[in-house]
């Protein structure tokens, strides 16, 4: 069985990708380092979603171990996949307070995005045809 090689990546949707992939990235990485502080905004945040704050360091561990197999170019694929499932976890808890869920919605949506633009991989797995 012969193995086609995908189309080569233009430089725009590389770089496209790279922009739209730091955004979760950034996002993610930001609220896995607050997790590591003890900080008041931290203690009423964790009250506020119903989750004791001896959960805070694991799910500090456990978003920044996402972030990171997302950021690795030999792992992303990985990582946006555990990225998922983290973001639905997150969006149960909002909605089961009743709140808005937009941004958890958003931050997987922005990785995958991301990770299409800049791979032909995943763009021969999933075509999108006129």
């Amino acid at each position: 069985m012969a193995e086609t090689q995908p189309a080569p990546t233009a430089k725009w949707m590389r770089w496209t990708g790279y922009v739209i992939s730091a955004l979760p990235i950034l996002a993610l990485g930001m609220s896995a380092s607050m997790k590591f502080t003890n900080s008041p905004d931290l203690v009423k945040g964790m009250e506020h979603l119903g989750w004791p704050l001896k959960f805070a360091i694991a799910l500090g561990i456990t978003e920044l171990t996402c972030t990171v197999l997302y950021a690795i170019p030999q792992t992303s694929v990985v990582g946006a996949i555990l990225m998922t499932g983290y973001m639905g976890g997150a969006i149960a808890t909002h909605a089961r307070i009743g709140e808005g869920f937009v941004i958890q919605a958003l931050i997987p949506i922005l990785a995958w995005l991301g990770l299409y633009l800049r791979d032909a991989r995943l763009r021969s797995l999933i075509p999108f045809r006129s």
